[in-house]
């Protein structure tokens, strides 16, 4: 059974990633904190088209969640490992650093960074065991050239984009490719509150991007097509650069 675990797979670029992993034939695993109904309609996506799945609830951002549910989730398995890893979730708390709470500083950097940790931590193992693996990690523009109102989540992400090359190197011995995608402005929630209309105007392909063409790209990093690829930050972005 080839298994894929997506971290905040129930909505999003998260859900289209699951989709589109389970047509190219992985079992998913879908992560997720709060939202059962959403997790339910992803899974049952993935269903309906012919694919497996199973759900795992439980916050990113807590060390111990993380490591009791992926642990108790290899002991049933003992026959499998989690061969493709997606650090997907991350939330946004903007806001000017002049008046930014530490709490906002603070839950940013858990939920979209130090997870990266905590979750790859307990997958790497078998996956360098097994000497092929697949780890993407979900960057960002601002991650790449910072934005404005987003001090906090600029670093988590550009946090995110370093360790990838790091771990890349790591690792690429044993066949494990670790990559990031760093997508502009996607329709999702995540977006919600910007003014797309001046943000559009920036753009040169004039359009948000669509969640299945970040899944797009992160289904080609998983491939086997995508072995000699490790180690970058993949902008998917309509054109606007850093």
């Amino acid at each position: 059974m080839k298994t894929a675990l997506v971290t905040g797979g129930s909505r999003g670029i998260g859900r289209a990633i699951c989709k589109k992993l389970s047509q190219m034939g992985y079992h998913i695993i879908v992560n997720y904190v709060s939202n059962d109904s959403a997790a339910g309609e992803t899974l049952d996506e993935i269903s309906s088209a012919g694919g497996s799945g199973e759900l795992m609830k439980f916050d990113v951002s807590d060390p111990d969640a993380v490591r009791m549910n992926i642990t108790q989730w290899q002991k049933a398995h003992p026959d499998d490992y989690i061969s493709v890893l997606i650090n997907n979730a991350g939330i946004r708390r903007d806001n000017l650093m002049l008046w930014m709470e530490s709490s906002d500083w603070n839950k940013v950097l858990d939920t979209n960074l130090n997870s990266f940790y905590y979750v790859t931590k307990c997958v790497l193992q078998p996956m360098v065991l097994h000497r092929w693996g697949r780890i993407v990690n979900m960057g960002s523009l601002s991650g790449l050239k910072g934005l404005p109102g987003q001090t906090n989540y600029s670093a988590a992400k550009g946090g995110m984009i370093a360790a990838t090359k790091a771990l890349a190197q790591e690792v690429a011995a044993r066949r494990v490719t670790v990559n990031a995608v760093a997508p502009g402005f996607i329709n999702t929630d995540m977006v919600e509150g910007l003014d797309e209309n001046a943000l559009k105007s920036q753009i040169p392909a004039k359009r948000f991007g669509e969640p299945e063409e970040v899944a797009d790209l992160v289904g080609f990093l998983v491939s086997d097509e995508a072995s000699y690829i490790t180690g970058q930050a993949i902008s998917i972005n309509g054109g606007l650069y850093e």
